[in-house]
């Protein structure tokens, strides 16, 4: 069994992990588009939209030049693109920026608040997530998750899995990488994590992509924690 009586910080992969993006936003577009009287395949609109999550950040890591570009605005340029596939008729500005804010009006999972509650009792816990501050804290507000601060790839101007969000949260927490843990749902950003030195748990979030999840089903990694829920992982670090 590991030591893991270094670790200080909890840091977590939000999206998936922390909350349940996929029913979250199909739910509320489904009551929003009917008090609009706007009709739409939402289901099919929502995975769409997460199919291009991975490639849009990607383009913002492999173009420094450019410039970062933080998450809403990537998932507004995305929204656009669907909105002309999908032929959904009607939008306004207003309408556009209520669907793109949709993801900052997450549901957590049912084990999340409890969890987290119980690990800051001994820890410093924040997100360490891909989304914006103002996407971050909004969410925080709406789904009740008690971080003691907010961490985003937007303060690094870098996107998971580059190294810069690892070690920048370490940096700014005033911690060694290994007094850090990163807590994800995806091996894939715990494998980088541990490429830098953090401590690792992983949690199953099997239902995150609804019929269309084919990975992350179980820890495929040598990670420091495997559980079923937070309240696994509390309870593994005496919480």
């Amino acid at each position: 069994m590991p030591d893991l009586s270094s670790v200080k910080a909890l840091v977590f992969d939000v999206f998936g992990t922390v909350v349940d993006w996929r029913t979250s936003l199909i739910t509320d577009f489904m009551w929003w588009g009917r008090e609009r009287g706007i009709s739409a395949d939402w289901t099919a609109l929502v995975d769409g939209w997460r199919g291009m999550y991975v490639a849009s950040m990607d383009d913002v890591r492999k173009h420094p030049e450019r410039g970062y570009v933080i998450l809403d605005v990537l998932h507004r340029r995305s929204l656009e693109k669907l909105v002309e596939k999908f032929s959904i008729k009607g939008l306004t500005e207003a309408d556009l920026d209520h669907l793109t804010k949709g993801w900052h009006r997450l549901n957590p999972w049912p084990d999340s608040v409890a969890g987290l509650t119980r690990l800051k009792s001994k820890f410093v816990i924040a997100p360490l997530s891909n989304g914006n501050v103002a996407l971050l804290t909004n969410m925080a507000k709406f789904a009740g998750l008690p971080w003691d601060l907010v961490m985003s790839a937007e303060l690094f101007a870098h996107y998971k899995p580059d190294a810069e969000t690892y070690l920048g949260a370490a940096r700014l927490l005033g911690l060694e990488p290994g007094e850090v843990m990163m807590v994800a749902a995806h091996n894939g950003d715990l494998k980088a994590a541990q490429s830098y030195g953090l401590k690792t748990a992983f949690v199953a979030r099997p239902t995150e992509y609804g019929p269309l999840q084919k990975v992350d089903f179980e820890a495929t990694g040598q990670w420091d924690i495997v559980a079923k829920d937070f309240g696994g992982i509390a309870d593994r670090l005496g919480c």
